[in-house]
């Protein structure tokens, strides 16, 4: 059976794997939302410009999951996790109110984006990435036993999936012509995205709800 003082320092160690995977998210979303904003204002491109939009909201999540770890225990754990478990609620929604518009947008607009070669390699790379910092995250959330971080990994891995279906609409548009398949997947993931907000708020519902033991 582990001592003390052993189970401090495996909680330390995984509260700085914790706070790395989210600085590299953040690092890595900031400049994924300018660069896919200006790929997207180039080509004409509104999945990669709405793609850039969902980077500034995996940003907010990141960021409440960093201020959750750094606060520690301070007596008051459980509205400090029912709070940003709400948050990252309110970054799902987000995340989902603009997928959504900008898929039924296109949808109904019938508008054909312009090719981008250069937006379609770097979604491949993101896919790849973001997939990996999810599976780190999970397993990390699970040994620390922290819900909002958990809920913040599901981000993640939402924002895998949207490069991945992002990467297809954009490729099928280019060498196919099917340019309604990018905002169809789109409408997808919001879809997805606003059912995780919802059982993300109630989560964190039921977490302040809970009795103190």
């Amino acid at each position: 059976m582990p001592s003390a003082g052993q189970e401090q320092t495996t909680e330390a160690r995984l509260t700085r794997r914790a706070l790395f995977l989210e600085y590299a998210t953040i690092a890595w979303n900031v400049g994924e939302a300018v660069l896919t904003i200006t790929l997207g204002s180039i080509a004409g491109s509104l999945a990669l410009i709405g793609f850039g939009t969902v980077s500034i909201v995996e940003v907010f999540a990141s960021s409440v999951v960093v201020w959750h770890v750094r606060s520690g225990d301070d007596g008051d754990h459980r509205g400090r996790t029912g709070l940003a478990l709400r948050l990252i609620a309110g970054a799902f929604a987000l995340l989902a109110l603009a997928l959504i518009t900008a898929a039924v947008g296109d949808l109904t607009s019938g508008r054909q984006a312009g090719e981008s070669p250069l937006g379609i390699a770097y979604l491949a790379i993101t896919a790849v990435v973001m997939f990996s910092l999810a599976i780190l995250k999970r397993r990390t959330a699970t040994s620390l036993g922290s819900e909002p971080l958990h809920s913040e990994a599901t981000v993640t891995f939402l924002d895998g999936v949207l490069s991945t279906t992002t990467l297809v609409g954009l490729a099928l548009n280019a060498y196919v012509g099917w340019w309604w398949a990018d905002p169809t997947a789109a409408l997808l993931v919001g879809i997805a995205a606003l059912n995780e907000a919802r059982e993300t708020w109630n989560e964190a519902r039921l977490t302040q709800q809970a009795p103190r033991l």
